[in-house]
């Protein structure tokens, strides 16, 4: 005979549970979503295991991926499981025996996979939330924290999911008990004399939906004529007395047969007393011994707790499950006062919705906490009725705690998502190392903490303060305060002190023995004591072995201190904060170091008579490698300037490199007399091919000549030729701006070296100014390229009347008001008229030897 294994049956029933529930969950979705971006990952998935796997719901999936069973023999997620209570960490599945010859694996979609177990009743591993990637990665210990704190989410939504599910069963099986009784209502109405009766009035008395025309005569005539006269007595004396209305009387069906039926009700008065309405209830009792016990089975079944009042609010029934709940017998309690067996109850949510039932005659719904003996939080239903109250109540402590647990386990990844991209984007848009960490300290309260500091060291190792945030705002300046004296004013072994030497992180359970009594009389000790810190967790920033700063996060005595969830949170936080601070730093370096390479292979203009050249060259932002733009401007040997622009492909040293290759030979190539832009480009398209550079570029050159005669009219000659590169602008001395660019653009360098050069004169005045640039200025991921040509056309107009070094830079602040996202760079050459003494912006005249 073959033994059952009753774990694997209960998890196999636990599976079953959920499966109901959770199928394309929006809160599971949600979660994965959020391992997907957070971790970074192509794919993240729920599963869970029984019979087969079964995929509950995931981001990154396949189309119709959520809802499909695997056999748990080719599941790779289904490993997670039985390797449980550990992760299943992957960094190579290939490598991996344990996965290594799963489908996903031999197939090639699955390179790399994290999983973690999830147990959701009673520590039964049931399923697993995993992490795909296509290609091998290293996972951290922070990753396999992260996504074990995302499974605890995960393990949470589908708890609660079954545990709403019971609910509304109890609820719906409840509302079927109450049918079950048989209870109709009435209202007479006694100003006009119309009765109203519900449908189940009606049929208890006989009478069909459009038969009873709502008098008491009508009444009468339906009561059996032995009992008409006990039941009207009894019906005019609670309306004599505006008290209450009891009688049961027999009604003579149309078919002939008698029922008994039970009627109860209580008169209303007007502002005079005068009774003006009798409203209650009616309900058969034929078989009345039946009737109780067929309505004391089904309330003995039910999973809700059910008690009833009388109107003297004495108990008079209770079921089995509100003994359980109320942790007492019906022995003690059957005739029983609530407010005297539950004294509590009388002035909490309880009481005063009861009392607001019972005097309004309508139900009422809540949700309330009772405290001791109970502890609870309870889901009650309170409805009047002729006899008293009703009141069903359930115990919703485990589905509020789940809830609260789902809500602060969503806040903390918040939280953690929040700082990470707050820090990104401080740091990558140039904000400055203090303007993060403030924003680090704002993001953290109020859910990890009432107040925050945020500390850095500098490169001598000194640590200051440089952000803080309070949750009340007229605390700020006290916070800020105290961050200016604390440091000073601080023992070498205080929590934070011993946080940055250790490199640990630190709890204080009691901030005021620690702190407050250690530090010197005055200010500072003034500060602290009206911050009034109870408790604290100092942690420090490092990453990569060297500590960077520090975040000293406090709470006051009216809140618990930081539990585990709330530790490792903040554990996390200041690893990825510091790890950006890190990267911020090794950035910058390499930045610096980039562009004093760049700049390097770039040289200052020369400055000829009468004509004034400024250059720029400006790094993207958001970049830290060397690129390929470039600039140059030099003398031919008859005198002519030449100037000239180009951009090689490529980000990185082999473009810079090439680009240095190429403006040297370049002016090689061009510092002869007699050789004109296309010329120089076609010379320069051979040698690359000739050396074997194997490089890519785009460039323009223009050469600004001028004949004694032309120097006399006050006119030269501007000769260009345009290699792939966006074209050149002309802005002439009436203010008109033209583009030196042909019908049809030539190709760049190093793609065809027999490719066909030309190139174009146009004869300008002197005071004209010529702009060449590279790409990086008018266009970008938001910028296409026509559109920036324009908007520097525009603005190139605009700025006609400025200094030339003015205008370059002003250019570059209009067009790029968000920063570089590409490298620029530019060279400007305004052509001062040589009638008048040389002006005072065009330079000393500085030139090389030749041309003194």
């Amino acid at each position: 005979m073959t033994s059952i294994d009753p774990a694997a049956g209960n998890r196999v029933a636990a599976v079953h549970r959920l499966e109901a529930t959770a199928v394309g969950s929006g809160a599971l979705q949600r979660l994965t979503a959020l391992a997907v971006q957070l971790l970074g990952v192509d794919a993240a998935q729920v599963s869970l295991f029984g019979d087969d796997e079964l995929v509950l719901g995931g981001t990154g999936l396949p189309q119709g991926t959520v809802g499909i069973r695997v056999p748990l023999a080719e599941s790779l997620c289904a490993v997670t499981s039985a390797a449980s209570p550990d992760p299943v960490v992957a960094p190579d599945t290939r490598a991996d025996p344990r996965l290594a010859a799963l489908p996903p694996v031999a197939s090639g979609e699955v390179g790399s996979y994290l999983g973690i177990p999830l147990a959701v009743f009673e520590g039964q591993v049931v399923g697993a939330l995993s992490a795909f990637g296509r290609e091998p990665r290293r996972w951290s210990a922070a990753d396999v924290a992260l996504l074990r704190q995302l499974g605890d989410s995960v393990a949470t939504e589908l708890q609660l999911a079954a545990q709403v599910r019971e609910l509304e069963s109890s609820r719906l099986a409840f509302e079927l008990a109450i049918d079950a009784a048989g209870i109709g209502s009435f209202d007479w109405d006694l100003v006009t004399g119309r009765l109203v009766w519900d449908d189940r009035l009606k049929e208890l008395m006989g009478f069909g939906r459009g038969s009873f025309d709502e008098t008491i005569d009508a009444f009468t005539a339906a009561v059996h004529p032995d009992d008409r006269e006990r039941t009207s007595e009894a019906l005019q004396a609670a309306i004599d007395t505006v008290g209450e209305y009891d009688a049961e009387f027999r009604v003579v069906l149309p078919s002939g047969e008698t029922r008994w039926v039970q009627g109860r009700g209580r008169a209303l008065a007007d502002d005079r007393g005068a009774a003006v309405r009798l409203i209650g209830a009616a309900y058969d009792t034929t078989a009345q011994r039946h009737a109780d016990a067929r309505v004391a089975r089904v309330m003995e079944s039910v999973k809700s707790a059910f008690f009833t009042l009388d109107r003297d609010w004495r108990f008079t029934y209770l079921n089995a499950e509100a003994e359980r709940v109320l942790q007492t017998t019906r022995e003690e309690l059957l005739g029983e006062v609530i407010w005297s067996a539950f004294p509590e109850a009388l002035e909490s949510d309880f009481g005063v919705r009861y009392r607001e039932a019972v005097a309004a005659g309508r139900e009422q719904v809540f949700e309330a906490f009772y405290p001791a003996p109970l502890e609870g939080w309870f889901e009650v239903r309170a409805w009047p009725g002729p006899d008293g109250l009703s009141v069903s109540f359930l115990d919703v402590t485990e589905r509020r705690a789940a809830q609260e647990r789902a809500q602060r386990s969503a806040e903390r990844l918040r939280l953690v998502a929040e700082t990470t991209t707050a820090m990104a984007e401080r740091l990558a848009g140039g904000a400055g190392e203090e303007s993060a960490l403030q924003q680090v300290a704002e993001a953290l309260v109020p859910v990890s903490g009432d107040w925050v500091i945020a500390s850095l060291v500098d490169e001598d190792g000194r640590m200051r303060d440089v952000g803080s945030w309070h949750l009340d705002p007229e605390k700020r300046p006290l916070v800020r305060r105290y961050a200016t004296l604390r440091l000073a004013a601080l023992p070498p072994d205080a929590p934070i002190m011993r946080a940055l030497a250790s490199g640990q992180l630190r709890e204080v359970v009691d901030v005021p023995s620690a702190i407050g009594r250690t530090l010197p009389a005055g200010e500072v000790s003034d500060v602290f004591w009206a911050l009034a810190p109870q408790s604290a967790v100092a942690l420090p920033l490092a990453a990569r072995g060297r500590t960077l700063g520090a975040l000293s996060v406090y709470r006051s005595a009216e809140r618990d201190r930081a539990d585990a969830e709330d530790v490792a949170t903040l554990r996390d936080i200041a690893d990825r904060v510091a790890l950006a601070l890190d990267n911020s730093r090794l950035y910058e370096q390499q930045r610096r170091l980039a562009e004093g390479l760049q700049r390097s292979m770039l040289t200052e203009p020369p400055e000829p008579d009468h004509a004034e050249i400024q250059v720029r060259y400006l790094p993207a932002v958001q970049a830290a490698e060397v690129g390929g733009d470039w600039y140059d401007a030099f003398l031919q040997p008859n005198g002519a300037t030449v100037l000239v622009i180009g951009d090689v492909v490529g980000h990185d040293t082999a473009a810079a490199a090439a680009m240095s290759q190429l403006r040297g030979m370049l002016r090689g190539i061009a510092y002869r007399d007699g050789i004109g832009p296309a010329a120089v480009l076609t010379d320069l398209d051979a040698a690359i091919e000739g050396l074997g550079m194997g490089t890519m570029a785009t460039a323009a050159i223009a050469r600004v000549e001028q004949t004694p005669e032309e120097r006399v009219q006050g006119l030269s000659r501007l000769r260009w030729s345009n290699a792939g590169h966006p074209p050149p602008l002309v802005l002439h001395v009436d203010g008109r701006i033209e583009e030196l660019g042909t019908e049809r653009a030539e190709l760049m360098l190093g793609v065809d070296p027999a490719a066909r050069r030309t190139e174009s004169v146009v004869t300008v005045r002197r005071g004209t100014t010529i702009l060449l640039y590279t790409d990086g200025l008018v266009e970008g991921r938001d910028l296409p390229l026509d559109d920036g040509i324009a908007r520097l056309r525009e603005a190139f107009a605009e700025l006609a009347d400025r200094p030339l070094g003015e205008l370059c830079d002003e250019v570059i602040a209009r067009l790029r008001p968000e920063g570089l996202q590409d490298d620029v760079a530019l060279v400007a050459i305004r052509l001062h008229p040589e009638d008048r003494p040389r002006p005072p912006g065009a330079g000393p005249q500085d030139l090389p030897p030749r041309f003194r």
